[in-house]
């Protein structure tokens, strides 16, 4: 079993192909390892044995019949909690949609079960996809692999700890404001977010419609680029799909290379509030990247500045529209429904006892936003700052391929460190928010440990749209350069497992 875990996602996907494992014998390593860890870790909310089984027999009477199997068949896969999941619960970590079971699959889920991924199960995050720590689930948090005091990045930190725990190959995740490339990077893994519109959104439960977008999580780059490939597409049943071809990303994973390229150092992307530890390692990284032969040119992009005060307008008010939705009298949770109350109070029951603080914050500080007197001073001006920070964006590739930055300001902080504190968790997508705000490509590498705790650190590229091969052709060569001069900084057994 230890041996089945600890191999790479195409490492896996090979040995099936060729008969040398069988999906069934993988994922049974990966069911056993749920099993003897995740009652430490908590990365899991609900785990699909039979489901997962019977999608592993299924590829192994494929290759049987002679089938040619795709690149990732039969490899395990965590999914978060966010997408729907025909026969499965979907909760999205939030009370008011216990017990949940979806008639129907999300666009994503039906893409991994066309490829032949197996899905383990439903990974924990942050209630309906709103915070930085996963302390915001409404079935408790989930621990970091690397020290379990710590959180795993949020808001998709069950999906992050499932990997750096050797629990999966594979994982999905959203990214709103940085819930991919933040989890990623505090457990040292590798997250992308695609450009938007590049994976469906139908199917999963909507936080901010114009800053949400699913995409892959994986150990390697190779990883998360083959899942990508799976993944993305146009799909007519989301409005918002873009109808383009996938970029090559897993070619540019297998041809890594920064040679003549441009790399952009924003200026806005350090100072106060970061990390001496987290600075030190980026540093390194650009020092690596001239080193492999890329051009390092210094940008301004003033309006990034802003960037975090416009998303917690933006977002806000787009998750106060759509949660609008949860009323008690459709699907999910329903209180009060004794025959006393109103439909609208058995709403507003419904809402107090479904919705967590994190989550009723949003909706308060949205509906205010857009409220009649207040929507131009405070939505209006947001959009407009959003228009700022994607104009610097344009202008800045316009000078350079790609750019990179420290994905967090600091490394995993302690479970319950920031919970009363939300502007300090909100900082945690300080260098993650601009992206998506902007519509942009994005990913997160790891690019070693911060000498002053010994905890993961990430490196995070950015591309333009519709151009996230740039992502793997940067990341795959900056990871190599990694693995052979310090290994990879995952290391064979989760520190606290």
């Amino acid at each position: 079993m230890t041996d089945i875990i600890k191999l790479t996602a195409a490492e896996t996907a090979e040995k099936i192909a060729s008969g040398e494992l069988t999906a069934v014998q993988v994922t049974e390593a990966h069911l056993a390892r749920i099993e003897a860890v995740d009652e430490k870790v908590h990365a899991f909310l609900h785990v699909d044995r039979e489901g997962a089984l019977a999608q592993a027999r299924a590829v192994d009477a494929k290759r049987e019949r002679g089938e040619k199997l795709g690149p990732l068949a039969g490899v395990p896969l965590a999914l978060k909690d966010i997408f729907t999941t025909e026969g499965v619960p979907t909760t999205v970590g939030s009370k008011i949609l216990e017990g949940w079971i979806p008639p129907y699959d999300a666009t994503l889920t039906k893409r991994l079960k066309a490829a032949d991924v197996v899905i383990l199960g439903k990974t924990n995050m942050d209630e309906f996809a709103m915070g930085s720590s996963t302390e915001n689930s409404a079935y408790g948090p989930t621990g970091n692999p690397w020290d379990l005091t710590k959180i795993p990045g949020g808001s998709g930190g069950g999906s992050s700890a499932a990997l750096a725990a050797h629990m999966a190959p594979l994982a999905i995740g959203t990214d709103t404001g940085g819930s991919i490339r933040q989890p990623a990077a505090v457990t040292g893994t590798v997250g992308v977010k695609p450009t938007y519109g590049a994976v469906s959104r139908f199917g999963m439960v909507a936080f901010s419609s114009s800053l949400d977008q699913g995409g892959p999580c994986a150990r390697t780059v190779l990883d998360a680029a083959l899942l990508h490939e799976v993944i993305a597409g146009h799909d007519p049943l989301d409005s918002t799909s873009i109808d383009a071809p996938v970029p090559p990303v897993v070619e540019a994973a297998r041809n890594g290379s920064v040679e003549g390229m441009r790399v952009g150092v924003v200026k806005q992307f350090r100072g106060e509030g970061y990390q001496a530890g987290v600075i030190q390692r980026f540093d390194e990284s650009v020092a690596l990247l001239k080193e492999l032969g890329a051009e390092i040119v210094e940008l301004d992009c003033p309006s990034f500045d802003l960037a975090l005060s416009a998303y917690y307008l933006i977002a806000p008010s787009e998750c106060s529209s759509n949660l609008a939705r949860f009323d008690g009298l459709r699907y999910g949770l329903r209180t009060g429904d004794d025959g006393s109350h109103s439909a609208e109070e058995v709403t507003s029951l419904t809402r107090e006892a479904g919705f967590g603080p994190e989550v009723k914050r949003r909706i308060m500080l949205g509906t205010y936003a857009l409220s009649s007197g207040y929507y131009d001073a405070y939505y209006g001006s947001a959009q407009k700052v959003r228009t700022l920070i994607t104009r610097d964006f344009e202008k800045a590739f316009e000078q350079v391929d790609v750019i990179v930055s420290p994905t967090t300001p600091t490394t995993a902080f302690a479970i319950g460190e920031r919970a009363d504190d939300p502007m300090a968790m909100y900082l945690a997508d300080l260098c993650t928010i601009p992206t998506n705000l902007a519509g942009n490509a994005a990913m997160s590498l790891p690019c070693g440990l911060a000498p002053e705790d010994n905890l993961p650190v990430g490196l995070q590229i950015i591309a333009p749209a519709l151009k996230d091969d740039r992502l793997y052709k940067v990341g795959a060569a900056v990871e190599a350069a990694f693995v052979e001069r310090w290994g990879h900084p995952l290391l064979e057994e989760a520190p606290s497992l």
